[in-house]
């Protein structure tokens, strides 16, 4: 079946939903995922928090390639968004649809800032 806008986004609802749903379960119950806002887009998953700051989770069902420059920097702009000390991408890894196996892509800088819960961005 030939990908299309539609089976596109039925397929990127239904990964959403399915991350969504892994870190509900094994994080906090809070944790769901987030209605499309336009163009202050603040990520894919709300309720992400880490020592009590937001965490904003970009989350990817590709039909193609992994493009992990666009898609950090997507992130980035939704962390900026939301006002989040980090973020990161799931990106759908092939061959499985087990939640805990995807892939998560994330900066150094997002790294640090999660682990430290402090934000510290070069000039």
């Amino acid at each position: 079946m030939t990908r299309n806008r539609k089976s596109a986004k039925s397929a990127g609802t239904s990964f959403e939903t399915l991350v969504a749903g892994y870190l509900n379960e094994h994080i906090d119950d809070r944790i769901e995922r987030r209605r499309q806002t336009g163009s202050k887009d603040r990520g894919d998953i709300a309720g992400l928090r880490h020592m009590g700051g937001r965490v904003v989770a970009e989350v990817k069902e590709y039909g193609g390639r992994l493009l992990p420059g666009p898609w950090l920097n997507e992130a980035e702009v939704e962390r900026g968004n939301d006002d989040a000390t980090a973020a990161f991408v799931v990106a759908k890894r092939r061959g499985t649809t087990r939640p805990g196996d995807q892939i998560v892509l994330m900066t150094l800088r997002d790294l640090v800032a999660l682990l430290t819960g402090e934000r510290k961005d070069e000039p």
